[in-house]
């Protein structure tokens, strides 16, 4: 499919208008950004890998009941999409303490909550996306209760069964944010609530099982090193990048999906 104007182009992706107006194609570059922007490079490779890791995660969340906009992908970095009027919310799930849940309330590093914490922060980079309440959300309209109930529902479930993918190859999964958006449903003729954005290791925080290592975006954060060889582990261990192979050098093939059962 061409790709037409380009719509927004944010930290990590560029969206682009196609000529069926209820799709996009959302293309994965290689910046990596830390602290609202403050910290900034380019890691080449990085898109590739988040474009396929997203692709195959979405795609087995898919296989699950999960509503995503994600169409199909179309090369190494870009995505056919549907458009989604993204809600101005970012939903983080944590498992484990760590990061800025630590700084505020003192928690140390690494402790195991006995059910997972859900959090809202209002998108918005200029005001370092700061945390927010449910209250907040309703307030000021930026979801109405019944959409809140829906999200809330989908963003456990969605911590269920990334914990289990991520589980069955050694990984951790210490938390995560998404974002949802309401896209156009051709056979209802509705708009309905899907995920959007992606999930990778950017947006999340993965720790090997045995080791604690971490394999993701805090790697940039904390000038750990070995950034995309981490992002390689991960999609290895997926079993989407096969062994000893250099990024440069992938010709990933479709997706394939885990079999869960519905809830």
């Amino acid at each position: 499919m061409n790709k037409g104007n380009k719509l927004y182009e944010g930290k990590a992706k560029i969206i682009y208008e196609t000529k069926d107006k209820n799709l996009v194609i959302q293309h994965f570059k290689d910046d990596a950004t830390a602290f609202n922007n403050l910290k900034k490079a380019k890691v080449e490779g990085k898109g590739v890998l988040n474009n396929r890791i997203s692709e195959y995660i979405l795609t087995n969340l898919s296989q699950c009941g999960i509503k995503t906009h994600l169409i199909k992908r179309l090369n190494m970095r870009e995505q056919l999409i549907r458009k989604a009027e993204i809600f101005p919310i970012e939903f983080i799930v944590r498992n484990v303490a760590t990061g800025s849940l630590t700084k505020r309330l003192g928690i140390p590093e690494g402790t195991i909550f006995e059910k997972p914490l859900l959090e809202y922060c209002y998108k918005k980079d200029e005001l370092e996306d700061p945390l927010i309440s449910k209250e907040h959300i309703l307030l000021f309209g930026w979801a109405n209760e019944d959409e809140i109930k829906i999200i809330d529902s989908m963003t456990l479930r969605i911590n269920d069964l990334l914990t289990g993918i991520f589980r069955g190859i050694g990984i951790k999964l210490v938390d995560f944010k998404i974002e949802y958006g309401k896209a156009w449903n051709k056979e209802t003729e509705e708009k309905e609530i899907v995920l959007a954005d992606e999930i990778s290791p950017d947006t999340c925080r993965l720790w090997d099982v045995k080791t604690e290592k971490k394999l993701d975006k805090d790697r940039f954060r904390k000038d750990l090193g070995n950034i995309i060889q981490a992002y390689q582990d991960v999609a290895r261990r997926l079993g989407i990048m096969p062994e000893e192979t250099n990024i440069s050098e992938v010709n990933f093939g479709k997706a394939t999906s885990i079999k869960f059962k519905k809830k």
